[in-house]
């Protein structure tokens, strides 16, 4: 006897993207690696200006990204009736584009490339592999040459990179610039061709003995005789008095050495770029002064009032920046540095003590590749300093920081376990919402759900979301959970991305039919 039943099957599973971005203004081809029981499937952008249709070819997609699309990183999910895959990164540059061409391994035979301003999209496919790009460049001309693989993609690859003379003789090599994605900003000694090459270890170490590679070993790599931006200094701006900012990189000319910061409403970081530059920068913005290290040390400590933020550098090795406040019996002035969580090499260390030096309290990070903090409260009136310095005595033009000190604001904030959901008929969907408040915050939150259909019911606790769903109601998109006090500004809950090491307030919802 035979019966006929509806077909399910599950939902895609996307495990890479190759290429993995793509220049703005431009349609390219690519592969979603991964597993597709249905096809085609339907794919959702985090942003807008990004285009992605299928292919009639199973795993192949046409993106286009729009000419005025912000450079940067964009996140693509892949969805159907029955579920969503992972979100997965997609990158927009402002440079032009090329692939990979094998073979490539042999110096004395490499990847010609007709320009010097390109971003390169390859990986490592086989153990042993090793991809080499020729580029010519003039006497003094300064290449800066970017893999991003680990950092950005999760590419499970450490990434090596070098810079060699035409007949093989390596003139510079870098490794873990940004995290494990290497950077080199190399200077020509004379008019030549010069190769660029790169090979891998595993991102998690194993017994394997010679250079690593595995079709999951997907690369970017910017190379670029024009303007790049390493930061912007300071790293914070105030939104009353909003100004402009120096950028330190390298090839800037001089009408982009300063940067005008405009706020946006609702925007505590600004992603700003230049077509002209080849990679977006970002600038924190903050509700109080701000401040730029002077002179700062022991014997000259400089003044500020909290709340305040401070941009500072150590400049020579050693180095120990000084900073002094008066404060109140009982005062509460928390200290936050952000340097490593910002992607810098400083590993700070904060020291409090009393105007004769004495210390109070000392503050390190608690794990590799995060900060420090410090909570102080006065014992008495008087003055106090804080102290900044690098765990290893380092310094340099990356041995940046952003001090911030204070103010104590009651706020909170709301966190789910998972940013994908399936929801099924006649079985009520709790998401539980964990409620961390900081700052003495005790209003009581109301929760909701943004992005439903009618047809969904929402039942809401102080502490989850249930949702309730009829008999024929499908349902596949982005929802967000918010939540309310009486008084004072809403917040999204943000979930953990898997693999990655960010939040997101963009969670996602499927409603199956029974």
């Amino acid at each position: 006897m035979a019966f006929s039943l509806p077909a399910s099957a599950a939902p895609p599973k996307l495990d890479y993207l190759f290429p993995a971005g793509a220049q703005r203004g431009s349609t390219v081809e690519v592969t979603a690696a991964g597993t597709f029981e249905r096809w085609p499937v339907k794919a959702w952008c985090d942003g807008k200006g990004i285009d992605v249709k299928p292919s009639k070819t199973s795993g192949k997609f046409a993106i286009t990204v729009a000419k005025d699309t912000e450079p940067g990183t964009y996140w693509l999910r892949l969805y159907d009736d029955d579920g969503a895959s992972m979100a997965r990164p997609f990158l927009v540059g402002v440079l032009p584009e090329v692939l990979e061409q094998e073979p490539n391994d042999d110096p004395k035979k490499p990847q010609v490339l007709a320009t010097s301003q390109v971003v390169v999209n390859g990986r490592l496919a086989k153990p042993a592999d090793v991809d080499t790009f020729a580029v010519k460049l003039t006497k003094g001309q300064t290449l800066v040459a970017s893999l991003e693989a680990y950092r950005t993609l999760r590419s499970p690859m450490d990434g090596i990179l070098q810079i060699l003379s035409a007949d093989g003789f390596v003139l510079e090599q870098n490794d873990d610039y940004h995290e494990f994605d290497p950077q080199i900003a190399f200077t020509a000694p004379k008019d030549g061709t010069y190769l660029v090459r790169i090979f891998a270890f595993p991102a998690l170490a194993d017994g394997t003995i010679g250079f690593a590679g595995k079709e999951t070993f997907v690369y970017r790599l910017t190379l670029t005789t024009g303007p790049w931006v390493e930061y912007a200094y300071p790293l914070a701006v105030s939104r009353a008095a909003p100004a402009a900012v120096e950028l330190v990189g390298w090839n800037l000319p001089d009408d982009l050495r300063k940067f005008a910061v405009v706020p946006r409403e609702g925007a505590d970081t600004l992603k700003l770029f230049d077509p002209r530059i080849a990679n977006p920068f970002f600038v924190r913005v903050e509700p109080h002064p701000v401040l730029v290290k002077s002179k700062a040390t022991r014997a000259q400590p400089m003044a500020f009032a909290p709340p305040v933020t401070i941009t500072g550098r150590l400049e020579r090795p050693g180095d120990i920046d000084v900073y002094q406040f008066d404060a109140k019996k009982g005062q509460k002035v928390p200290f936050r540095i952000e340097a490593r969580t910002l992607g810098f090499p400083l590993d700070p260390v904060l020291r409090l003590t009393d105007a004769a030096g004495k210390t109070i309290a000392q503050a390190k990070a608690g794990a590799i590749g995060s900060d420090a903090s410090l909570d102080f409260t006065a014992p008495g009136d008087g003055n106090y300093r804080i102290e900044v310095s690098d765990l290893h005595g380092a310094a340099g033009m990356r041995y940046v920081y952003r001090l911030r000190a204070g103010p104590i604001v009651p706020d909170f904030d709301l966190k789910v376990a998972g940013d994908n959901f399936t929801l099924v008929p006649g079985k009520p969907l709790e998401i539980l919402v964990t409620v961390t408040r900081v700052g003495g915050f005790n209003q009581e939150i109301s929760l909701s759900v943004l992005g439903l259909p009618k047809e969904i019911a929402v039942t809401a606790t102080a502490k989850s979301i249930t949702l309730r769903s009829a008999d024929k109601t499908t349902f596949a998109g982005p929802i967000r959970i918010v939540g309310t006090p009486k008084d004072g500004p809403t917040r999204l809950a943000r979930a953990p991305v898997a693999e990655f090491a960010r939040l997101t307030d963009s969670l996602w919802l499927t409603a199956l039919l029974k």
